[in-house]
């Protein structure tokens, strides 16, 4: 059970910490579509976090709310994604290919585990976060094929004289 509640607990880390990698790459958003559509990923983020909170029964994090009020855990993988992409030349491109590849590996993470996981509940859990994490992924898909379609205004002389 303590490997169960350890694998919860990672769960609610990395749900943290992908809403706080949509919650910063919205700032550096000029997009506002694409603004949007990360504000409400990390919305929606906090509430796969609250999923997990529910089925975990440590008290080491505290409250939901406090724990997810805490500062954004800068050595993460999303964290680390998210400021790479902020640090060289900024895009919604460059962000929402960054997030596509982030929600797919947790995606694999999210069912890998629950294939582990003998408790139905628990096991559910984390079925229905893969699930909503794959339905992520698609969301950002259609985002970055409407951002790919638009031509930048950099390339708008390329387009206009040939």
């Amino acid at each position: 059970m303590n490997d169960v509640q350890d694998a919860i607990k990672q769960a609610i880390q990395t749900e943290k910490n992908a809403m706080n990698f949509y919650q910063l790459g919205a700032q550096q958003m000029k997009d506002q579509d694409a603004k949007r559509l990360f504000e409400q990923l990390a919305k929606e983020e906090k509430e796969h976090a609250a999923h997990f909170f529910k089925a975990y029964n440590g008290s080491v994090l505290g409250s939901f709310e406090d724990f997810m009020a805490t500062p954004p855990q800068n050595e993460s993988t999303w964290i680390s994604a998210i400021q790479k992409v902020i640090n060289v030349d900024f895009s919604e491109k460059k962000a929402l290919e960054v997030a596509m590849e982030k929600e797919t590996n947790l995606e694999k993470t999210l069912r890998e585990t629950a294939a582990k996981i003998s408790d139905p509940l628990v096991r559910q859990v984390f079925e229905l976060n893969a699930n909503e994490t794959h339905n992520h992924y698609l969301t950002i898909e259609s985002e970055y094929s409407r951002i790919m379609a638009m031509v930048d205004e950099s390339d708008q002389d390329t387009y206009v004289r040939e």
